[in-house]
């Protein structure tokens, strides 16, 4: 099972839940070169969206919020995982941060249709070097 594992940073907004409010954004980071390695927007209440954002380049990301006087929150820690698809593709994963201790707080993952997949655990802060040590990255 061929795979990569890198420590990414995140960081999230929050807005307010209406039409095109992630485009808005999207648009704005696309325009000033931030790429984004994931993304992700989950409801933070009745009229809020949490907007999550895993940038290429972090500084980047911060120097662009600045300037467009975009409140974001972070860094914050996570992994982000990308290998073959196959039954059991997590399991040793999550046995090796277990086996570790480390309490994974939120994760989310796809299957790329094709073979592959792309999978991202949320850390807390003080589990990050023991994940990094369990994981061998």
């Amino acid at each position: 099972m061929p795979r990569s594992i890198r420590q990414v940073e995140y960081f999230h907004a929050t807005v307010r839940d209406r039409p095109g409010e992630a485009y808005r954004l999207l648009e704005k980071l696309s325009k000033a070169g931030v790429n984004l390695l994931a993304f992700n927007a989950v409801p933070a209440g009745l009229e809020q969206t949490q907007l999550v954002l895993f940038p290429e380049a972090a500084d980047l990301l911060a120097e662009v919020a600045a300037e467009r006087r975009l409140e974001l929150y972070g860094p914050m820690h996570a992994l982000l995982i990308q290998g073959d698809d196959e039954l059991g593709a997590l399991t040793e994963l999550h046995r090796r941060l277990f086996d570790a201790g480390v309490n994974v707080s939120a994760s989310s993952g796809l299957s790329d249709g094709r073979g592959g997949f792309g999978y991202l655990i949320y850390l807390r802060e003080g589990d990050l070097a023991q994940a990094v040590e369990a994981l061998a990255i």
